[in-house]
């Protein structure tokens, strides 16, 4: 597997090694000690799924302290474009991003460390996406950002389709508006 550094401190492209032959295919998806001394060292305790059509934006979402999740996140079939904003108190990349394009057929995985703000556009129809979190999900301490913000300087990608939010993640504030995510 190959670790890719980000501009931001933490956030990590994970490109694991597919083994293909005349059958299709084999990956490792995740070996706790693998990534471990790849500098990826959580202990991953929910897995989650979503599937969606083209056009749909899920987040930016987080979740507060004590709460928080770090996830390490790939796409199973589909593609999206994906992205972690740096929402943590005193940061000196406060308010930056990290966005990755992950597909079904490139395998890449996207590791988002506590105090980052996550979220995507789905860019085909039948996207299965999936997550590990290092903590479980808590319905109180459910965070969101606005995703369109212009704040945050993310041009998400145009893909022909009308977008589809959740009426929740319509509502979510913008940057100025949020309290900076801290480890408590």
């Amino acid at each position: 597997m190959e670790i890719i550094e980000t501009e931001i401190e933490g956030v990590r492209i994970v490109e694991p090694q597919v083994f293909g032959d005349p059958r299709g295919w084999f990956v490792e998806q995740y070996n706790a000690e693998r990534y471990k001394a790849a500098g990826i060292d959580a202990d991953f305790v929910q897995d989650n799924e979503s599937f969606s059509s083209k056009g749909v934006v899920r987040g930016l979402h987080w979740q507060a302290a004590p709460h928080t999740q770090a996830k390490l996140v790939h796409v199973i079939c589909g593609a999206v474009w994906d992205v972690a904003v740096d929402i943590r108190k005193g940061s000196p990349t406060f308010g930056r991003h990290v966005a990755v394009t992950l597909t079904g057929e490139n395998k890449r995985q996207f590791y988002i460390p506590r105090g980052f703000a996550h979220g995507f556009i789905v860019l085909e129809d039948n996207t299965l996406f999936s997550y590990k979190c290092d903590n479980l999900y808590c319905p109180s301490a459910d965070r969101g950002l606005r995703f369109d913000d212009p704040a945050l300087g993310i041009t998400w990608p145009e893909i022909g389709v009308p977008l589809t939010l959740s009426e929740k993640d319509k509502k979510h504030p913008t940057l100025d508006a949020i309290e900076p995510w801290e480890e408590r």
